[in-house]
C-alpha cells in the first residue's frame, strides 16, 4: 500500500509563492510519475501538473504555465509544486497522486493512489 502526505499549503495574499511537498512511501517511487490536481469548492477536480517517473519531463495545465513548476527528488520519494505568482483562482486543496506508469498523465483515471489533500486559499 503506497501513503501520500502533502504539506506545505496555507493562506497568501495574490502575488504570493508556496511551496507544496508530496512525501511517498514505497520502494518504487521513481518508477511512476507523479501529478497534482486541484479541486475547488463546487468544481470537479482538474489536473495542474505531472512529471515522468525520472523527472525528465514535465507538463502543466495551462492556466499555471509560467507560474508552476513540478519537480522530485527521488532520494527522498517526494514531489514539489512550487507555486509563485499566485492569483485567487487558485485557491483550491490541492492532492497529489501516483499514476499507474512512468510516463506523464493528465487523467484521474490514470492515478490510483492519492494524498488527502492540503488547502491552499489565495486572498485578494
Amino acid at each position: 500500500q503506497v501513503q501520500l502526505v502533502e504539506s506545505g499549503g496555507g493562506l497568501v495574499q495574490a502575488g504570493g509563492s508556496l511551496r507544496l511537498s508530496c512525501a511517498a512511501s514505497g520502494r518504487t517511487f521513481a518508477s511512476y510519475a507523479m501529478g497534482w490536481f486541484r479541486q475547488a469548492p463546487g468544481k470537479e477536480r482538474e489536473f495542474v501538473a505531472t512529471i515522468t517517473g525520472s523527472g525528465g519531463y514535465a507538463y502543466y495545465v495551462d492556466s499555471v504555465k509560467g507560474r508552476f513548476t513540478i519537480s522530485r527528488d527521488n532520494a527522498k520519494n517526494t514531489v514539489f509544486l512550487q507555486m509563485n505568482s499566485l492569483k485567487p483562482e487558485d485557491t483550491a486543496v490541492y492532492y497529489c497522486a501516483r499514476s499507474q506508469g512512468q510516463t506523464f498523465a493528465t487523467q484521474i483515471y490514470e492515478y490510483d493512489y492519492w494524498g488527502q489533500g492540503t488547502q491552499v486559499t489565495v486572498s485578494s
